[in-house]
Parts: C-alpha cells; structure tokens; sequence
C-alpha cells in the first residue's frame, strides 16, 4: 500500500472513530436528559402526593374535631352548675337514673374495662364517671345477645364499666359525666360514638385520674 494510501485509510479510521464517539457523547447526553426528565417527574409526582396526603390529613383531622364537637343524636345532656362533686358517706338521691354525675362516694368502682355482673352503687359508679368512664348499665329487658356484645366491648376498652341496673327505664343507657344516651340494641352506631365521644372525653372533671384500684364489688 502506498504511503497515500495508508494515510487515507488513517484519516477514515480516525474520522470513524471520532463519528463513533459523538454518537456515545449523544447518547450520554440524551440518557442524562432522560433521567433528569424522570426524576423531576418522581419528585413532582412525590411532593403532588405528599401534599394530597397532608390536606386529606388535615381534612380528616378537622372532620374529626367537627364530629367530636357534636352531641350524639339522641343523648341527653347536664350542666356542671347542676351536679355537685362533694365527697360522702351518705346515699345520694340523684335526680336521673342512672345518675350522670353529682357528689359521690370517695371510693370509685374500678373502671378498666370492668363488667359487673351484679348491680353497683351509684356513689362509686360516679366517682368513676368523674374519672372520665363511661358506665354501660342495662335492665331485664335487653337480650342476652346485646349484653354479651356490650360486654365484649366494654371488657375491651380501658375507663368504661358495665353494670345491670334493673330499676332503669331504658333497655340499655350508657352514661358519662354529664351525658346519657339510651339505645335498643348493642348494634347502635350511636353506642361505638358515645364511647369514642365520652371516655376520657372533654366533659371529664378529672381527666387522667386513676380507673384501676377502685372498689371490684359492690
């Protein structure tokens, strides 16, 4: 081969060698242009879902403050000024049955999920309201399949207790300080609200005082 020849021949390796590594170099560019685009789109699409995340929390949060803020269809309702939160030895005549509050044994029935299966004393089950419990009572005429449902809730939630009140003229009430609701049927919507709304609710006079320890008979 002559000396021109191999010349031309060096001169078109080179040039396809340099042709080979544009098209890497564009390609190198055009995969970074890819992933970029990709990855902005990751991180937008990631701050469009957190900030749809924090407005449905944030929504779902004020719900939850509207409905806590709401009676529960139904229930009945009691002013502080009316009851009273004296310590006595004494019985009390209490002016609703069950009594939703008022002055009270010093001794408090223990409220930790507790199911009595005997009547207790108003006194003690008032100081346990006072605590922040709900009291679940029921007379002769609930069915035997409600008293169980209710007492499979009750022993599952810490501050309620449960009693047999056969002197009540509702089937079944449910109390806390200040409240009282009276239902059918242990399937109630109104009772899983009544128990979300009131235990250890805002109408607590002693929030965070002590269910256990409490007297376990009447």
């Amino acid at each position: 081969m002559s000396k021109t020849s191999k010349k031309a021949a060096a001169a078109s390796r080179k040039e396809r060698i340099e042709a080979m590594r544009r098209a890497e170099q564009a390609r190198d560019r055009r995969n970074r242009i890819l992933t970029i685009t990709l990855s902005t789109a990751v991180v937008a699409g990631l701050i469009g879902w957190g900030a749809y995340a924090l407005n449905s929390a944030n929504e779902k949060q004020e719900q939850q403050a509207a409905a806590a803020k709401k009676p529960v269809n139904g229930e009945k309702t009691w002013d502080n000024k009316e009851l009273g939160r004296n310590h006595v030895q004494s019985t009390v005549d209490y002016p609703m049955n069950p009594p939703v509050g008022g002055d009270h044994s010093q001794a408090w029935m223990t409220c930790d999920g507790t199911v009595y299966t005997k009547p207790i004393a108003n006194e003690n089950a008032v100081h346990s309201l006072e605590h922040g419990a709900v009291w679940v009572t029921y007379n002769d005429e609930a069915a035997d399949a409600d008293i169980k449902a209710l007492s499979d809730k009750v022993s599952k939630t810490p501050y309620t207790l449960m009693s047999p009140a056969k002197d009540q003229s509702g089937m079944i009430m449910l109390s806390a300080w200040g409240r009282q609701l009276t239902v059918e049927k242990a399937s109630d919507p109104r009772v899983e609200q009544f128990l979300t709304k009131y235990v250890q609710g805002p109408q607590t006079p002693e929030p965070g005082a002590a269910c256990t320890g409490g007297l376990t008979a009447a």
